[in-house]
């Protein structure tokens, strides 16, 4: 057990260092890591990191419900230690990141065309919240031999309202750093 209790302390002070590193320098116009490694897409580090901690998360949960089987144990333990040297690379690599060129997006878009976007986001999220609201109440009413369609349509509206706010808040954030680093 103290081989998972080390790679956990490993783990908190990777999440430290991530969090100093992504406040310091924002998020990536791409993602760090290929997708097959990090399910999160993860322009900042700090959610890589969690997803790590998740992946051990499940190594011991497993382990403890006693379903945790040998290829499953070498899957996780290989993905769980590829996770963490790419953490520890990226770390590392600050140097070579910052003399990196940014992607032209990243400084030609006017901060005045971020607010707008920002606006018809807020709008888009107003009114699939509503949506939201109409399709629950469809459930609800819903005779038995439909709801399992009503629920498809409400988990569909749902998902594209979390889509609308991540991208609300990508922008917010890209407000932000703008805002403080003019």
């Amino acid at each position: 057990m103290s081989d998972f209790s080390r790679l956990n302390n490993l783990l908190e002070q990777l999440k430290q260092n991530a969090a100093q590193l992504d406040r310091r320098r924002g998020e990536h116009h791409q993602p760090l890591f290929d997708e097959v490694l990090f399910h999160c897409h993860g322009k900042l580090l700090t959610p890589c990191v969690q997803e790590a901690q998740s992946t051990l998360t499940t190594i011991l949960r497993e382990q403890e419900a006693g379903k945790l089987t040998q290829p499953r144990a070498e899957y996780l333990t290989e993905r769980l230690l590829a996770q963490i040297s790419a953490i520890q690379r990226e770390l590392s690599t600050q140097a070579i990141r910052k003399s990196e060129p940014k992607h032209s997006s990243y400084y030609r878009k006017p901060i005045s065309d971020l607010y707008q976007e920002l606006a018809q986001h807020q709008e888009w999220e107003r009114r699939l919240m509503e949506m939201v609201r109409d399709k629950q109440y469809a459930l609800d009413s819903a005779p038995a031999f439909q709801k399992q369609v009503a629920q498809t349509a409400l988990l569909t509206v749902e998902q594209r309202l979390k889509r609308c706010q991540d991208a609300k808040a990508k922008i917010e954030k890209q407000i932000t750093y703008r805002e403080k680093n003019q």
